[in-house]
């Protein structure tokens, strides 16, 4: 776990860049001797489509047989991605809505364990956002899921341009977890901020992409019902516009962590206060390329 004294330094807060993507380092082959696919490209992502019948859109957190798991449709368009690396210090959570950390060590390494990953990997988190974000005076992690792109895997990554929550939902969540002490936390700053990194970088398969929040137009967000058993919870769909700026953080390491923030209440950055994203298939990929393990921690951060 970092330190105060090593505290992880946002990319933002770096002077000069990296080398060229196109100059030779030791890093541009992962353990398999595969080439790692740097630089811009232009990919296939899936947008959100609206339902047929003109009904409210939602999605089945827990899908079942003979029900479809969603009643909108897939638009997909070719989105020019370009590349973080050598530009990483160029963007921040209350600019961009998301930012890139790097050399980050963690003492968590199977991953197989909730229960331990709670003890081990969540208060490595809430340290490395309570260090990085701005303000940040209270951290509470309330959910992580694992994702592996392999047949059979319990969760997929999703290829489907999303936001993870939208301003009610993130309220909601408030009153969820904390609800004696929500009416006092919904009067100041709040955010909603995913953590994620690989488990088996670097990524080569199903990168995630990510658009630049201050270029995502408030009408293009359709707020989706997420439907749990129990409850009922809201995610937005995201429609196609070609003036969105997109961007992939690519050869991902374990030791990375992109920050994705999804909501914040305060107004002066509300514009870039959430952060499309979609994994996706990158065109190249090596044949034989292992299939990408990650995990998102999501939480909600006070201050």
């Amino acid at each position: 776990m970092a330190t105060a004294a090593s505290r992880p330094t946002p990319a933002h807060e770096l002077s000069g860049t990296a080398p060229a993507i196109s100059a030779p380092r030791n890093d541009d082959v992962n353990f398999q001797g595969l080439p790692i696919p740097r630089g811009p490209v232009t990919a296939h992502l899936s947008f959100y489509k609206a339902p047929e019948d003109g009904s409210k859109p939602h999605n089945w957190v827990e899908p079942q047989q003979g029900r479809p798991q969603r009643n909108f449709g897939e638009s997909w368009h070719d989105v020019v991605l370009d590349d973080l690396r050598g530009q990483e210090h160029k963007f921040s959570l209350d600019n961009n809505a998301f930012e890139t950390i790097q050399n980050v060590p963690s003492e968590e390494y199977e991953f197989k364990d909730d229960e331990q990953i709670k003890r081990v990997y969540y208060p490595e988190v809430e340290k490395l956002l309570l260090e990085t974000v701005p303000g940040a005076n209270r951290v509470l992690l309330f959910d992580h899921t694992i994702r592996r792109s392999h047949p059979g895997a319990a969760r997929e990554p999703v290829v489907r341009v999303h936001i993870d929550q939208t301003p009610s939902s993130a309220a909601q969540r408030v009153r969820f977890h904390l609800p004696e002490e929500a009416d006092q936390l919904l009067q100041g700053r709040y955010r909603i901020i995913n953590v994620w990194r690989p488990l088996n970088g670097p990524v080569m398969a199903h990168p995630l992409a990510v658009a630049d929040s201050a270029t995502v137009q408030d009408e293009d967000l359709i707020p989706v019902e997420h439907r749990y058993p129990d409850r009922t919870g809201e995610t937005a769909g995201v429609r196609y516009n070609p003036s969105q700026k997109w961007y992939y953080f690519s050869g991902m390491k374990n030791e990375d962590r992109l920050l994705l923030k999804c909501f914040d209440s305060d107004e002066t950055v509300g514009q870039w206060g959430r952060v499309p994203h979609s994994a996706f298939v990158h065109p190249r990929t090596p044949e034989g390329a292992i299939g990408r393990e990650s995990i998102e921690v999501r939480a909600l951060v006070f201050g």
